[in-house]
This record gives structure tokens, C-alpha cells and sequence, in this order.
């Protein structure tokens, strides 16, 4: 299997909504364009973030066949196919396949707790089999504290085994860098990206492939100036934006921020559950983070 692998700056983007919750596809394509256009090397589309979860299936796969007609360039871009449903993620992972993205960010199956690890690798058995035509890149989305499952280090090293190059990489939502490189150790083929642009720095090194961040709608030049150019004061600068954030919700807070930078107020609407920052708490957090970003 051939693959691109993705390196540097990933911006999970935030997917715009429509007042009636329906996707937007204008607006993001607009801010993916953006994005990509000021520093960002690839995007992670339908993750967190972009509220992959709050979207039945249909929305799922209208938004990707978007970015597929509309020029985006999919090389860059992995696509959250997790599902609750094992034939969800299926046919999620083979939509993403056959439309050519560059990879399939799949979360553990995240109903049932407690699950055997037997489970979980069957899971993404039945992932990989329904793809074997088309065999997109797997990456792994660790992130326990939303899906309740963790793909530990032995469980990853397990399905690398299982797998082999099917499974490109790893996205970890954790927090936890010990586990990270852990992971990453595992096999220099492994791709590991944490959440935070904090790790930039150790990513130069070659520890990681990079970050898939949240906050990297909002500070992708600086990361990309950190990552590329090693310059450590853009680094401290992006590390300081996504700080802002520290207990505040930050799904509807990156989308509170975008909609004031972009001079857009449809870009901070979000699906239910989440619910929009209310204004007092956007304007304090946007003037400290026009101060930090200019």
C-alpha cells in the first residue's frame, strides 16, 4: 500500500453550520482554503472538532463528497470515519477510500465500556476487510476520555501486528506524552500525532509526525512557523492562544473565535449538545488573542 504521509500542522477543523444545522458547504470550503493556505500542511475533517458525532451518517458523507468536487486537495486531509455502529464505520472508511482521502481517522467503538481488546481489534478487522479494493491509511483516534476506550500501547502494537502498514499512524487526545512516544516507539512507520501544538518543537525532532490540533484553526501560522522554521517565539505565541482555552468549553470556542476573525457570527454556531460561548466570555478571549497572534 502507497501512502502520503501526512507531516507538520493539522488543523481539525471546525465544520460550519447552517441556522437550520445543516452543513455549510461554502463556508467550509472557504476555511479550509484558508487554512491550507496559511500554514496548515493537511486538515483533519469530521473529527471532534468538527462534531463528527453530532451528524447522522448522511451528513457525514455529503460533506465529504464535498471536499471531493470542490478542488480541496483530499492528499492533505484525513476524515474521522468512527462510528458507534461497526457497518457505520465501514461504510464511512470505504466512502473516504473510494473519493481518495488521505487517510481514515477511526475512534474505538464507543458505546459498550469495558470491552475485551479481542473486540476492538475486530472492529477494525471488519474496517480494514470492508476497504481491502481501496486500502485507505487507519489512524487510530485515542481519546478515552470521550469514547471511554483506550487504544493502549499494547492494543496498538497488537493491530500493527494484525495489519501491518494498514495502520499509518495515531491521533492521541489524551494529554499523556509518556503514552505518546510509547506509541510512537513501536515502529518508525507508526505516525503519532498529538492534539497539542505544544509538541512542535519535539516533532522537529522526529518523535512525532506532527500535531492534528483544534486550536490550529486559529494559530496555523505560527505553528507553521514553529514547525517548519523552528522559530521557538511562534511557538510560545501558539502554545499562549491555545492556553486561552484552558476550562472553557473548546469545540464552541474555536468556532466563537473563527466567527470574529473571519468577521462571520454563522461560523459560531454549533449542534446540540454544545452550546455557543456566550458574548462577554468571545470578546475577552479575542482581544488576548488578537494580542498574541499579531
Amino acid at each position: 500500500m502507497t501512502n502520503q504521509r501526512l507531516r507538520g500542522v493539522i488543523a481539525a477543523i471546525a465544520t460550519p453550520i447552517t441556522a437550520q444545522g445543516e452543513l455549510d458547504a461554502a463556508r467550509f470550503k472557504r476555511l479550509a482554503s484558508d487554512l491550507l493556505e496559511n500554514g496548515c500542511d493537511g486538515l483533519n475533517v469530521l473529527g471532534t472538532t468538527g462534531e463528527a458525532t453530532s451528524f447522522p451518517l448522511s451528513r457525514r458523507i455529503g460533506l465529504m463528497r464535498h471536499a471531493a468536487s470542490s478542488g480541496l486537495p483530499l492528499g492533505r486531509m484525513l476524515v474521522g470515519t468512527g462510528a458507534a455502529a461497526m457497518q457505520d464505520a465501514v461504510d464511512l472508511t470505504k466512502e473516504a477510500a473510494e473519493l481518495g482521502f488521505a487517510g481514515a481517522l477511526v475512534l474505538p467503538p464507543f458505546y459498550y465500556k469495558g470491552v475485551p481488546e479481542e473486540g476492538v481489534i475486530r472492529y477494525i478487522e471488519r474496517i480494514a476487510e470492508g476497504t481491502a479494493a481501496t486500502p485507505i491509511p487507519i489512524y487510530l483516534y485515542n481519546f478515552p476520555a470521550q469514547s471511554g476506550i483506550a487504544y493502549t500501547v499494547d492494543l496498538v502494537s497488537r493491530l500493527v501486528e494484525n495489519f501491518g502498514d494498514r495502520i499509518a499512524g495515531l491521533k492521541d487526545s489524551s494529554g499523556d506524552l509518556a503514552y505518546a512516544r510509547a506509541v510512537a516507539a513501536i515502529s518508525p512507520e507508526l505516525d503519532v500525532f498529538p492534539s497539542s501544538e505544544a509538541v512542535l518543537a519535539e516533532a522537529r525532532q522526529g518523535t512525532f509526525a506532527g500535531c492534528i490540533s483544534a486550536t490550529a484553526n486559529l494559530n496555523a501560522e505560527l505553528c507553521a512557523r514553529a514547525f517548519h522554521q523552528a522559530d521557538d517565539d511562534a511557538l510560545d505565541a501558539a502554545k499562549k492562544i491555545r492556553a486561552l482555552f484552558d476550562g472553557k468549553p473548546l469545540v464552541s470556542g474555536v468556532k466563537a473565535i473563527l466567527a470574529k476573525r473571519h468577521d462571520d457570527p454563522g461560523l459560531a454556531a454549533v449542534l446540540p449538545p454544545l452550546m455557543p460561548w456566550d458574548e462577554e466570555m468571545t470578546k475577552a478571549v479575542y482581544a488576548d488573542y488578537q494580542r498574541l497572534s499579531a
